[in-house]
């Protein structure tokens, strides 16, 4: 039996397929995790959950993985397969559209989305465009209430789990073959790195900072370095408090109208 070989495209496509379903743990139907409910909040509830899981949570669903309702095991990515489509749907968009820039995570945690990214530019093969990876790979902040007020109590700096080292993260993108030139990190708290970063144009800026100060800094340093036609995602913009206030308050300042699109029940997206 002959069969045709696939075009170019299509083996790029499939490629991408498959990095999606192994980065969301979705290859083994989503049974990787614990689950939590989702809605204002929630992040803060699943971190509880995660660590207090012998007790009180019952094991996750592949519905759940699809919405990213859970916290995986072993997955490289938390955020589901509906977050992970629509980056798909706006790094290829970009790519299809000519929009000049480079593409950035602010908060990485195992570096999943990152990996996914660089592996839509290798897809592609597009050799001129960088991935920013950053994080301080050591948790989330304490708040600063006085200088945030909407981050007073948040406990985000207590949940262990959020701090993966940059090792391991290098580590994972080397698993993928997907560890090269073309991916930067910036290591160390939004405030320090983010302004001294050297980042001419990006096209993709996918926040996910838990919080108000780490999202309305990585707001303010990057989004005028966004290119138009380019796409700013919040992944936490309907799980936590302080994220979708940070949004908010930016949208309004700068007088950003176009429109906020959920994704699912935590992230939204707009294209500027």
């Amino acid at each position: 039996m002959t069969t045709t070989p696939l075009a170019p495209a299509a083996l790029a496509g499939r490629y991408v397929d498959l990095l999606e379903e192994v980065l969301t743990f979705s290859l083994w139907d989503g049974r990787d995790g614990v689950r939590w409910n989702g809605g204002p909040g929630s992040k803060t509830v699943k971190a509880f959950l995660r660590r207090h899981d012998l007790e009180i949570v019952r094991m996750t669903t592949p519905e759940a993985r699809t919405s990213g309702e859970d916290w995986p095991r072993l997955a490289h990515t938390m955020i589901g397969r509906k977050r992970i489509e629509n980056l798909r749907c706006c790094v290829e968009t970009v790519l299809a559209d000519g929009v000049a820039g480079d593409l950035i995570e602010t908060g990485v945690w195992r570096g999943g989305s990152c990996i996914f990214m660089r592996g839509i530019l290798a897809a592609h093969e597009v050799t001129d465009r960088t991935v920013w990876v950053a994080d301080s790979f050591a948790g989330l902040p304490a708040p600063d209430a006085e200088r945030y007020p909407a981050d007073a109590g948040d406990p985000h700096h207590t949940f262990d789990d959020l701090a993966v080292p940059l090792t391991e993260v290098q580590r994972n993108f080397q698993r993928y073959g997907l560890l090269d030139d073309q991916v930067r990190f910036l290591p160390g708290w939004f405030a320090d790195t983010l302004p001294a970063a050297p980042i001419d144009s990006l096209a993709v800026i996918r926040l996910d900072g838990d919080m108000y100060s780490s999202t309305i800094e990585a707001l303010t340093t990057l989004y005028p370095k966004l290119a138009v036609g380019g796409f700013c995602i919040v992944d936490d913009y309907g799980a936590v408090d302080g994220c979708r206030r940070a949004v908010d308050d930016y949208r309004t300042a700068e007088g950003i109208t176009a429109p906020l699109v959920a994704i699912d029940a935590c992230g939204s997206y707009w294209r500027r």
